[in-house]
């Protein structure tokens, strides 16, 4: 049986990220869509996955090969990607692009194999560092967005969403304004590399033994590498440790680590971190240490 490509639930969802006007003739016409591309580039879609962004379908291609088909209503959203992903071509750490189809708003990719997430796992810190290090190591093409842009968007998108949430207690607009200046003064300043601007767990797969970790869903620009830390150093506290613990067990693995500018991270996108679980009415240890970063 073919998987569903659309449900009731993705669809909703994608209308409440872009608007009826453009996700609901979008879903529509999905169907169609795949067919063509998988005509075109020889796919077999085996699975699909959810994202808040599109749709992304788990494929095999003509020889059997896994691959990744990923689909978006925005088609900047999928020419960002494709830039990032082009500006690490040949790094091992960033999943390979196989083809494009950016007028349709189509990414192609390599499947990894086993592809699981790290989420949930021990963090394998030397590799995370070979990551960082090499995704923060090539030029940056002048195609990307500053960060400011990235900064601004996961804002907005928070500001528009806590109103109303179980979350708005504790996100109230002056703890939000505060962390949003503290953010945007960090990104107008500092080292300049590309960012990948979503790196947590859930965007680090597994890729074998012989190739280690690799970075997927990049939502690049161009601006301070220590941004991409921050997800990382929240597991320790999570684990109920210390940001500081993050900052030790990475340092020996991610030469010129700037300790300083990743906690300022930490405490700048604070309440983005804690936005999801107090939404969800999840009150802990590790949200509550997030409220008092945003101080």
């Amino acid at each position: 049986m073919a998987p569903v490509l659309i449900d009731a639930e993705a669809r909703a969802r994608l209308v409440r990220r872009f608007g009826a006007e453009l996700a609901g003739p979008w879903c529509d016409a999905l169907p169609g869509l795949v067919g063509r591309l998988s005509a075109n580039w020889g796919l077999t879609v085996r699975e699909v996955r959810p994202g808040n962004s599109g749709r992304t379908l788990l494929c095999t291609g003509p020889d059997g090969d896994p691959r990744v088909l990923k689909l978006t209503p925005d088609h900047e959203v999928a020419r960002l990607e494709f830039a990032g992903l082009r500006a690490w071509a040949g790094c091992s750490r960033a999943v390979e692009v196989l083809d494009t189809d950016l007028g349709a708003g189509a990414i192609l990719l390599e499947g990894l194999v086993p592809g699981t997430e790290l989420r949930g796992r021990e963090v394998p810190w030397p590799e995370i560092g070979a990551l960082l290090a090499e995704l923060h190591g090539v030029e940056p093409p002048p195609d990307l967005p500053p960060l400011t842009d990235r900064v601004t968007f996961m804002y907005d998108i928070t500001e528009r969403t806590v109103p109303g949430s179980a979350a708005e207690t504790d996100l109230t607009p002056e703890v939000l304004a505060r962390a949003r200046a503290r953010a945007m003064a960090l990104a107008g300043d500092g080292p300049v590399a590309v960012v990948h601007g979503d790196l947590h767990p859930g965007n680090v797969l597994d890729a074998g033994p012989r190739r280690g970790p690799v970075a997927i869903d990049p939502r690049p620009s161009v601006g301070d590498p220590a941004f991409d830390l921050a997800d990382w150093l929240y597991l320790p506290l999570a684990a109920g440790g210390t940001l500081d613990d993050g900052v030790e067990a990475l340092r020996p693995h991610l030469p010129g680590l700037d300790a300083g500018r990743a906690l300022a991270w930490c405490a700048a996108l604070a309440p983005l971190a804690a936005h999801a679980p107090l939404r969800r009415g999840e009150r802990t240890p590790f949200t509550d240490a997030l409220l008092e970063l945003a101080r």
